[in-house]
């Protein structure tokens, strides 16, 4: 039988049956070269046992073009360890499918970087599971974009700590909707700054009830602009 290192043409590597793919042991997998990763195909993928890609070196996570990444079922993709997934390119994170990002890990989340959350687009955004919005380290979060910010559900608005919370930048703040705002925990709206406070339009402003205003500092309260105390209705003001 052929084996992985004893293929040299890329080519003839791309042109073996998903049967033969399928019967290559681990040991022949960890010694694939990246070419050769690259020229498989998404049948071929679909062949690779979950022991054969759990040995495959972090260069070789990273040579999977975006199509012959998105062939990975759920659990091919979870097979892969922390470090793997964390080699994956922006390029490659962007070219999930939203059952793929879904189906992370959450200490594949933890092991991403800011660069490479920031590629999520916001469908999958929007599929992250509120444990895994949990993990997302505050330094990450931050690099989120305002349609990424948009994106999240107000389940797992609900679902951020304080101190992720606290991280958002004005911006990612003025880009959260009146549902989003209206889904923050009180000990999580205290937790923003003055600067953020400001940062609310006066629809969120509205949108707060009166726990909400109620919870709110006294620090915060001084920090409102006249257009947003304008913006409070009475019973928050009772």
């Amino acid at each position: 039988m052929s084996t992985v290192t004893s293929i040299t043409s890329t080519a003839t590597f791309a042109g073996l049956s998903a049967a033969t793919i399928a019967a290559l042991s681990t040991a022949e997998w960890a010694s694939a070269s990246t070419a050769q990763i690259a020229a498989l195909t998404t049948s071929q993928i679909a062949a690779l046992q979950t022991a054969d890609l759990a040995v495959l070196s972090t260069s070789n996570v990273a040579a999977f073009t975006t199509t012959g990444l998105r062939a990975l079922s759920t659990a091919q993709l979870q097979a892969l360890n922390t470090a793997q997934v964390g080699a994956l390119t922006s390029t490659q994170i962007a070219a999930l499918t939203t059952a793929q990002v879904a189906a992370l890990e959450t200490a594949d989340l933890v092991a991403l970087g800011s660069s490479q959350l920031a590629a999520f687009g916001t469908a999958q955004i929007a599929a992250l599971t509120t444990a895994q919005i949990g993990v997302i380290e505050t330094r990450d979060l931050v690099a989120l974009g305002t349609a990424a910010v948009r994106a999240l559900e107000t389940a797992d608005i609900a679902a951020l700590t304080s101190a992720q919370v606290a991280a958002f930048t004005t911006t990612q703040i003025a880009a959260l909707g009146t549902a989003q705002i209206l889904a923050l925990e009180t000990r999580d709206l205290v937790a923003l700054g003055t600067a953020a406070i400001r940062a609310l339009n006066t629809a969120d402003i509205v949108a707060l009830n009166t726990a909400q205003v109620g919870a709110l500092t006294s620090t915060q309260i001084a920090a409102l602009t006249t257009a947003q105390v304008a913006a409070l209705e009475t019973a928050d003001l009772v």
